[in-house]
């Protein structure tokens, strides 16, 4: 004959503070199956947008058929050597850019920085310089970025060169702080005990998940 059992449950907030921790721990292992960081890159396209970056994309199928094109944008994180973030696409001088970053991003030095640079070097050859970025490699990090760049498709070498690859690496390692920043919080205490909280989940008293 089936025997029946009686189990109490419990919320969240009725765990003592050691189960609490697993209960936790249980929660961050299976955070993170899903594209948590996609308001990020979103951002990032933007910004990009703004500074007269083009990212390449690669299309993505997707169940029905369909298909999208995913911009190429790349990260490794957040604890290994050789982790980084990184980006392929073209990059071409866009005007107003240092005014528009400050009214999308006001408090943003860093990025206001990148575009200052760019728009500085830009004006010293007359918003003609041009750069191709490429990923190489098996990393994801700002020097596996290969940055070619031209003055009107004339390959072009000289400080202005240097300033503009050295902009856009600086780009890339704003893109993983803020990767590892938003990764940071996610995971933090209090967005877990919020997360788990609002998803209802329940726990016998270990802290082992119920269900």
């Amino acid at each position: 004959m089936p025997e029946i059992i009686p189990i109490t449950v419990y919320q969240f907030d009725e765990l003592d503070e050691r189960a609490k921790d697993k209960a936790r721990d249980w929660y961050r292992q299976g955070a993170f199956d899903h594209d948590w960081y996609d308001f990020v890159f979103s951002d990032f396209e933007a910004i990009c947008d703004i500074l007269g970056i083009t990212l390449r994309t690669n299309p993505v199928s997707h169940v029905g058929g369909t298909k999208r094109e995913e911009p190429q944008i790349f990260f490794t994180g957040f604890a290994s050597q050789g982790d980084g973030a990184s980006f392929a696409g073209s990059y071409a001088y866009r005007p107003r850019s240092s005014k528009a970053i400050r009214v999308y991003a006001p408090q943003d030095a860093r990025l206001h920085q990148i575009a200052d640079a760019l728009r500085y070097i830009q004006r010293q050859h007359f918003y003609r310089l041009s750069a191709d970025i490429r990923h190489r490699g098996r990393y994801y990090h700002e020097y596996c970025m290969d940055i070619a760049v031209e003055r009107e498709g004339i390959a072009f070498g000289s400080p202005a060169e240097e300033t503009i690859i050295e902009a856009l690496r600086d780009l890339a390692r704003w893109l993983y702080r803020r990767l590892e920043s938003e990764f940071e919080y996610l995971t933090s205490e209090q967005a877990v005990d919020e997360a788990i909280t609002a998803n209802g989940y329940t726990f016998v008293e270990n802290g082992k998940p119920f269900g």
